[in-house]
């Protein structure tokens, strides 16, 4: 395969999980009582937001590679 098929493909599944997602979620460990010898954490999670804009720019520029790449192949 070329490079520009292999990135046109990774553009439209990144484009479409981007899309079904809408963000990333992750856990944190966050200090909240610091006493001493006395520690206590509190998992906390986060979400990154992903607007739909990336996800359909991401998938229409891996359409438009890989309709470029039939075009010159």
């Amino acid at each position: 395969m070329k490079t520009n098929t292999v990135l046109a493909i990774m553009l439209i599944v990144i484009g479409i999980l981007a899309l079904t997602y809408q963000g990333i979620t992750y856990t944190t460990k966050e200090k909240v009582i610091d006493l001493g010898p006395l520690q206590m954490t509190a998992e906390r999670q986060k979400t990154l937001p992903l607007p739909p804009v990336v996800g359909v720019v991401a998938l229409v520029g891996g359409i438009v590679l890989l309709l470029r790449g039939k075009k010159e192949g």
